[in-house]
């Protein structure tokens, strides 16, 4: 009787072990699953919500991701309430940063995202999972949670928190929080579909502006087509390298070239500006030697009378102050300069361009959350990027990169006069 009561247990235990196993995996089996399902995958399309806290108000954007093997991708960042949308693409062409309502295109020679992952990309999710072995692993109804290392290009983010769907491992939901442990990115998906067919005209750079604009950019490739030269001819070349196509005015190439390395900040950071070839040194903003940068009574207006407002970063670093601010005009167009002195020495130029068709950018892809930077230079540095149809420049020799990053995230809010 003693060895039957023993044996019934014995069942009734296996039993319940079974089933308290059945539709539950341990941290290893998922990880090799996700290994698996990223080597087999082809395709994905995802959409949803994320959520910046970088800085005084949360900004929220609608994300929209498209994935096809072997390295398509393209990325719709929308803010409706602020009119802001940009595009990132990638192709056989290369990367291309689409801006549409600037009807403005930059083209990199990168290997993103390889270099540098996205938080609504699927590869990066998974990556920081399969690459970090003290990863936390817990169970939340629907979902496989993983608290892992974050390996984003801003170093103040620290860790983040992945949640999979248990059915087949699409993300719901991503958490990335700084050093401090607060949540500083949000990303929420509503779908997220393995397997979309998916048109190849997805990622076609041409008709996405089409698209998006109505318009449709002359897109050039200088360094394929052999017409660098004529387009040194025809386009205004910028302080960080950016070979910049206007549809509207152009140049005499001697302006170009004088005011290539232009240096708004030459008195705040002392740096000697980089020669990259082009004659002519630094000029400051009050000696008009061209239309480049110089200050305007008029500059906050543009022509119909449409008024430009200057934005402000709500982030100082530590030990610097605002050394001066005035209105200027910079490569043709209204703009707003802040220059910054202390422990780092930086320049803050703001800018409406007019629209402008394609641009080879010498330099890296930086992730600034709400959109895409460009950072380019050596000694001296520029960070480019473009907000609410205004383009930002932050050009300094001193301000370290994670600095430059901070500054850049901070400006949000219009100026205060």
């Amino acid at each position: 009787m003693r060895r039957r009561i023993s044996f019934i247990a014995a069942i009734l235990l296996c039993a319940t072990a079974v089933l308290a196993g059945c539709g539950t995996k341990d941290a290893n089996s998922v990880v090799k699953d996700l290994d698996q399902t990223v080597n087999k995958m082809e395709s994905y399309h995802g959409s949803g919500t994320m959520t910046l806290h970088t800085g005084q108000q949360p900004l929220e954007y609608q994300v929209d991701v498209s994935y096809q093997k072997p390295q398509y991708y393209r990325i719709e960042l929308t803010n409706a309430k602020k009119d802001i949308s940009q595009i990132v693409l990638r192709n056989d062409e290369g990367v291309f940063v689409l801006t549409p309502r600037l009807n403005k295109v930059f083209r990199f020679q990168s290997d993103w995202p390889a270099n540098q992952g996205q938080v609504y990309l699927y590869q990066t999710l998974v990556s920081s999972i399969l690459l970090d072995n003290s990863r936390q692993f817990t169970v939340d109804k629907d979902n496989y949670v993983f608290d892992v290392m974050a390996n984003y290009q801003n170093g103040s983010l620290a860790r983040q928190k992945i949640w999979l769907n248990k059915a087949d491992y699409a993300p719901s939901k991503v958490e990335v929080s700084d050093t401090n442990a607060s949540v500083m990115v949000e990303v929420k998906f509503n779908t997220f579909e393995f397997g979309s067919k998916l048109d190849k005209s997805v990622f076609d750079t041409q008709r996405n502006m089409e698209s998006s604009t109505g318009n449709q950019p002359t897109m050039a490739h200088p360094e394929e087509d052999g017409s660098n030269t004529d387009i040194e001819n025809d386009a205004a070349l910028t302080p960080d390298g950016v070979v910049e196509q206007n549809s509207g005015d152009k140049q005499p190439k001697d302006t170009q070239d004088d005011s290539a390395h232009t240096k708004p900040d030459d008195e705040a950071d002392g740096a000697k500006a980089e020669d990259d070839g082009a004659s002519g040194g630094p000029s400051s903003p009050d000696e008009k030697a061209d239309d480049t940068l110089a200050p305007a009574e008029n500059a906050g207006t543009q022509a119909g009378g449409q008024t430009f407002t200057a934005m402000e970063p709500s982030y100082l670093p530590e030990g610097v102050s605002e050394k001066d601010q005035q209105e200027i005009v910079f490569g043709g167009n209204p703009g707003f300069m802040i220059r910054y002195t202390g422990d780092y020495d930086y320049t803050l130029i703001e800018t409406q361009p007019h629209d402008q068709s394609v641009s080879l950018m010498k330099g890296e892809m930086v992730d600034l959350g709400f959109t895409l930077g460009q950072m380019s230079g050596d000694e001296q540095k520029t960070l480019t990027w473009t907000y609410n149809g205004i383009e930002f420049r932050i050009t300094s020799a001193t301000l370290p990169d994670i600095e430059m990053v901070k500054v850049a995230q901070s400006v949000q809010g219009e100026m205060s006069k």
